[in-house]
This record gives structure tokens, sequence and C-alpha cells, in this order.
């Protein structure tokens, strides 16, 4: 990979997250004193159906500091499964809260958080990134709406790497595209700095090297390492800055049509990516050199077809008079965006990324 020469952008502004982090290999070990530090006596611990017995073992390792589980998460975190959860934390009277999983379970626990302030630690299992983030977006009656808040930041995050090696590869590759999006994004973010600058881009060289490694050879470690430190510089990166038309049209898409969370993203990147291109040169000239590539989209879309990704939208179910639905609501809540958005334009990079065409320079 090329080096890249990334000049300071002054002046400029950055927030760091307060959350303390463990990263490393078997450090799942932790969560027990974590929970002793962060005062916690009595603990809900959230899962999904695929954690079941690393909920169990957490909750032995916790003894009597494990109040309930709930296994419930979904994906866009409805808030009836937010309100179910929590009936738990009131009947229980649960003082903090254990995630195991992906974005789907960290997205629950920071919903219980913003309406309860309780302490967090987070274990993820998969390249979301949720986790880094103030950001929440809930589902209710079919749309799904995004806030900022800083009471959803977990207050421990516990990377490790053994919780990732048994990611299915086709999830792992669509969760780490998900975290390149993150990570894309920022560089061109209306608050984007130097140091998101920085951080984005190993992001980027990270997973984009990791990821068809682990399609090819699931159990290997040092790209399973990769992926995970890849995904925590992307989620610090989503939490630290803006996000603009990449995320606000899978949130649209996610939330309109239930399409899933991860694959959404990772279609959606490389047409998005094309359609800002003209508008921001200095981010694409950044991103094809750390990539040694000359067409960033088109490089994008190929580590899709690499990792064995859906390319189009309508292999998700997305039915095809839904994308003039989609372009009626992302253009009805105007956002920061490089380029300025049109109808035409959206209708143009939607059609594309539902048939899973390659991307193409949006007029």
């Amino acid at each position: 990979m090329a080096y890249v020469e990334i000049p300071p952008r002054l002046p400029f502004v950055y927030e760091a997250s307060s959350a303390r982090v463990l990263f490393g290999s078997g450090t799942r070990g932790s969560v027990l004193e974590e929970a002793s530090r962060l005062n916690i006596a009595r603990a809900l611990i959230l899962h999904g159906p695929a954690h079941v017995e690393l909920s169990e073992a957490i909750a032995d390792q916790l003894g009597d500091r494990h109040a309930a589980t709930f296994s419930g998460a979904r994906m866009h975190t409805p808030t009836v499964v937010t309100n179910e959860a929590l009936e738990l934390v009131a009947q229980f009277g649960v003082d903090g809260i254990i995630a195991i999983g992906g974005g789907s379970t960290t997205g629950l626990a920071k919903a219980i958080a913003l309406r309860t302030d309780l302490p967090q630690i987070i274990l993820p299992t998969t390249y979301a990134g949720s986790e880094m983030t103030p950001i929440l977006g809930e589902t209710q009656d079919g749309v799904k709406t995004t806030i900022r808040n800083t009471k959803v930041l977990p207050e421990t995050v516990i990377y490790d790497i053994d919780l990732t090696l048994d990611l299915p590869v086709g999830l792992s590759g669509v969760s780490g595209m998900n975290a390149v999006a993150h990570a894309v994004e920022a560089l061109y973010a209306p608050d984007a700095n130097p140091i998101i600058d920085a951080l984005g881009l190993q992001s980027i060289r990270s997973l984009v090297r990791a990821l068809p490694t682990i399609r090819s050879d699931p159990g290997n470690r040092q790209a399973r390492a990769d992926a995970l430190y890849g995904a925590w510089l992307a989620g610090i990166c989503l939490g630290s800055v803006g996000m603009a038309l990449h995320h606000k049209l899978c949130h649209t898409l996610g939330g309109t049509f239930d399409l899933p969370h991860a694959e959404t993203h990772a279609i959606v990147l490389p047409h998005a990516l094309a359609f800002n291109a003209p508008a921001i040169p200095d981010v694409i000239e950044k991103l094809a050199a750390t990539l040694d590539v000359k067409n960033v989209p088109i490089a994008l879309y190929e580590v899709n077809r690499q990792i064995g990704a859906p390319l189009g939208l309508r292999d998700l179910g997305m039915p095809e008079d839904g994308i003039n639905h989609a372009v009626d609501l992302a253009l009805a809540n105007p956002y920061k965006n490089p380029r300025a958005l049109t109808r035409e334009g959206l209708q143009q990079l939607l059609a594309r990324a539902y048939k899973g065409d390659s991307p193409s320079a949006v007029h």
C-alpha cells in the first residue's frame, strides 16, 4: 500500500470518546472485574440466539452480580423490544447492562441506557462498530430514526478476537464492509479532522486487507485481529463526526423495508461513494493511494464480490417499486452531504444498487 500524506485541516475540533477499551484475546475474562469497577451488582445480560452458551458463561463469571438475561434483541432496535427489556430492568432492579453480540444487541443496550442511564459493558462479536458511538437508531411503526446522545455511550468495550473466530464467513464480510462505510464517510464529513482522517484510512486499510483473507481462511487469527481493529477505528470515526448520504440511505432502506443492516451498507457503499466522488476529489485521491487502486468505488464493489456479499438490494428482498419511495424519504429530511441531492441522481444511484450493477458516476 502507498503511504498517504495527510495535510492538516485547519481549524478543527476533535472530541474523544471516554469509553474504556480492552482489546486482545481472552479479554472476555475481564467482565466480572469491569462490572465490579462500575459498581454493577445486578446485571442484565443481553444477547441474540447465537450466543446462548457465551451468555451462560458470562452469567457464571458474574455469579451473584447476574440478575437477569434477555435474548430478544432484533435488528433496527424496535422500540417494542426495548420496552420488553425495560420490564426486566424494573422487575429485577437491574443496575447495569452487559451486551454480547453485534449491532442489534448493542443497539438494544444503548436504547435501555438512553432511558435509564445505566452503565454498559459491551462485548462485540461482529464488526459493526456501534459500540464506539453516541448514535442510536430506533424503529417504530416501520420508521427508523437516529439520534446522537452521549448517554448511550458504553462505559466499557471488551474486544476479544476469540469471539469473532466463529462469526460466519458471509456475516464477517458484510459486517466488515459496514465498518468500511463508517470510515469512508468520516473522511468527507463536514466536521472531519486530521485525527479522524488518520484513523479512517488505517481502518479501511486494515479491513480491506483482512476481509478477503477471512473469506478464504476463516480461522486466520491475524486477519480476524486486523478486522476487529479496523472495526474499532471505524466505530471511533462514526461516533466522532457526522455521516452523510450513505448512512441516511441505509437507515431509510433498512427501516422502511426491513432489510438486513450490514448487507444493506455493503451494497450501497460503492454507489454512494460514486455519487459523491465528483465533490470530494481529495478524499478519492487519499483512498486510491491507501488501497493502491485507480477507481475506488469499483474497487470496493469488487471487495464485495470477493467476500461473497450480495450485490443488489433486490437480493435482500427490497421491492423494485420501493426505489421511488426511498427517494422521497431521503429527500424529505435535508442533511449535509458533499454533493447536492437530486431526485434524478438518487434514482440512478438506487436503481444500480437495486440491480447489483457496478457503481458508476451519477449525473
